[in-house]
């Protein structure tokens, strides 16, 4: 009984750093929530407050004003991002699987090499490629369309990366098998492995579409005309000026809530799939 009473504080104990740590990680997303219905009053106070004192729903409003008064209307850079977002997750998901597939359960001359230069390519932070994605988009001659927004995001190291690791538990036996049946590698693919591996797709699902929803450089860089460009590089433009940078900082912060919103659902449904794909690939 007196064990069972220690196994029982320990794991009390255990439960409220756990907690306490929950807590923390929470305190940006409060932050965000906050933010948004704070008061221009507020928004510029000094020291800042964490939490709202007052709350308003004027910043939505001032959003909504200024997407009204913006030369490309609001829906289009909605429209953009929404399709630009859908399909680089799906060309992405369908790239990095395949991709993986080959390096985890076929034989090829200088497969070694290949899997090295995608983890060497982890390493390279996006900055360092601009240049070289500005030449390819420019020379390809897709500026000013929806494939110059996708292709840019389609290669996904880390998801490559993760399916493999997750792809090499599943036993070779049953891609053997199938082939003595005469599956053919397609269906090995399709029917075995993707099966068995939907806890990383889930991840990589999340990984892509949090990179490419706010990405912002994609409508810099190769877009000229306002009407391609999607709904982040909108938000950027809401303070810009010494005067728009003043006066609409509650539009902002209602922007950036509505933003993070997306990304806070998708997580919150799939992150069991993340969590059993960063134990399951090796990842502590």
């Amino acid at each position: 009984m007196r064990y069972l009473r220690v196994i029982s504080l320990r794991t009390w104990i255990i439960l409220l750093i756990l907690t306490g740590i929950a807590a923390v990680f929470m305190l940006p997303v409060i932050f965000i929530i906050s933010t948004a219905f704070k008061p221009m009053s507020e928004l510029f106070l000094y020291p800042p407050r964490f939490l709202v004192q007052n709350p308003t729903m004027q910043n939505f409003t001032d959003f909504m004003q200024a997407a009204e008064a913006a030369i490309v209307p609001f829906s289009r850079f909605l429209f953009n991002s929404v399709v630009v977002t859908g399909a680089s997750v799906v060309i992405a998901l369908l790239f990095s699987s395949t991709c993986a597939y080959a390096f985890s359960k076929m034989n090829f001359p200088g497969k070694g090499w290949l899997f090295s230069m995608v983890i060497i390519s982890l390493m390279f932070a996006p900055e360092a490629v601009v240049i070289t994605r500005f030449l390819i988009v420019s020379q390809l001659g897709i500026i000013n369309t929806y494939f110059g927004h996708i292709l840019p995001q389609v290669a996904v190291p880390v998801g490559v990366f993760l399916m493999k690791q997750f792809m090499d538990q599943i036993p070779t036996s049953l891609s053997e098998a199938a082939r003595i049946e005469g599956a053919g590698e397609f269906d090995i693919y399709r029917r075995i492995i993707m099966p068995n591996v939907m806890p990383a797709v889930g991840t990589v699902m999340i990984i892509v579409f949090q990179g490419v929803w706010m990405d912002t450089s994609s409508s810099v860089l190769f877009m000229t005309d306002e009407a391609m460009r999607t709904l982040p590089y909108f938000i950027t433009t809401l303070t810009d000026g010494v005067v728009a940078g003043v006066a609409r900082q509650g539009a902002a912060a209602a922007a950036g809530l509505i933003m993070f919103l997306p990304n806070f659902l998708i997580f919150a449904v799939m992150q069991k799939s993340m969590i059993e794909t960063m134990v399951n690939s090796g990842i502590k």
